[in-house]
């Protein structure tokens, strides 16, 4: 078991470093060393997990796959180590944390006040962006974010999933009819986030499969919760996270569009950067997030007429 945890932490710097030679100087082995360890791992597994090129190193489909798993087992087992030595350590000093805005403002703003009375020496620093932020080059202890990491050398820890669905403003719904399939969106004013990487396509996914709508947006703003008061306000169709939505849904602002459809869930995470120990602030609003933010979030909770 200790060799199949030691090859696939060294994998996981291969694929972090993107060269066999810069992983063997990270982790303090010789390079034929840890390539050994990998083709063990590729042996044990029966699969290849990378493609070699004499220039550059490529994951396979098994690789990007057990790459994802090799983070979180390396993460969980670094988290372990820091808490066991943290233990004596009460959490003080300044943390910087930066989140999403609508998330931040709905959400974690609302919680930080009994994070900080559980620990009184702690102090805050929140900077809500909907920029992905540089979390190294700009100095914050740790991130909530949502979706897949750009930066591979950050740790993250999942902590609650993020529904999108569609919605819109009952008396919009009264004027233009609601949409009965994912064709019928083409007669509707969509509003798109610009921060979107799927720029103006929704890929929705149904019991039929998956349909790509492609819309030209009446309205396209930065931030969802801007989008969704629009949205209340009539204005047409928006796509976001349940967590924005919830509230709007819960007063009758706006109701679920193509309720048998959604975007590709995605997943809320905390990251921060590598580090030995990790310091016990981080630890501590880390504790906090995985308390506060659950598998079975509380903003899902039944607000229209299918459960969540």
């Amino acid at each position: 078991m200790l060799d199949n945890l030691s090859a696939m932490a060294s994998f996981a710097r291969v694929v972090d470093e993107g060269s066999f030679s810069r992983a063997a100087i990270r982790l303090g082995l010789s390079k034929s060393a840890v390539s050994k360890q990998v083709a063990r791992l590729e042996d044990r597994l029966g699969t290849r997990l990378l493609n070699r090129s004499t220039r550059r190193l490529s994951l396979t489909e098994a690789g990007l796959r057990l790459y994802e798993r090799c983070q979180r087992i390396i993460a969980e087992a670094e988290a372990a180590e820091a808490e066991a030595g943290s233990l004596q350590s009460d959490p003080s000093g300044l943390l910087r944390v930066t989140t999403g805005v609508s998330f931040g403002q709905l959400h974690l703003a609302r919680h930080l006040p009994a994070l900080l009375d559980r620990h009184p020496g702690l102090a805050i620093d929140l900077v809500l962006n909907d920029r992905v932020v540089d979390m190294v080059e700009e100095g914050y202890d740790v991130a909530l974010r949502i979706g897949r990491l750009a930066d591979s050398s950050l740790i993250a820890r999942r902590l609650a999933p993020v529904r999108r669905i569609l919605a819109a403003a009952p008396a919009y719904l009264e004027r233009h009819g609601a949409p009965s399939c994912p064709r019928d969106l083409q007669h509707h004013a969509c509003l798109g986030y610009s921060l979107s990487l799927s720029g103006t396509v929704w890929a929705l996914h149904g019991p039929d499969g998956v349909h790509n709508h492609r819309f030209q947006p009446r309205v396209v703003a930065n931030n969802g919760d801007s989008l969704s008061a629009m949205a209340a306000g009539g204005l047409g169709i928006v796509h976001m996270p349940t967590f924005i939505l919830a509230r709007y849904m819960r007063r009758g602002e706006l109701v679920r569009v193509l309720p048998g459809y959604e975007l590709q869930p995605a997943a809320l995470y905390a990251v921060y950067p590598p580090g030995r120990p990790l310091a016990a602030k981080v630890r501590a609003f880390i504790d906090f997030a995985v308390e506060t933010f659950t598998d079975q979030p509380y903003w899902d909770r039944p607000y229209w007429d299918e459960p969540v």
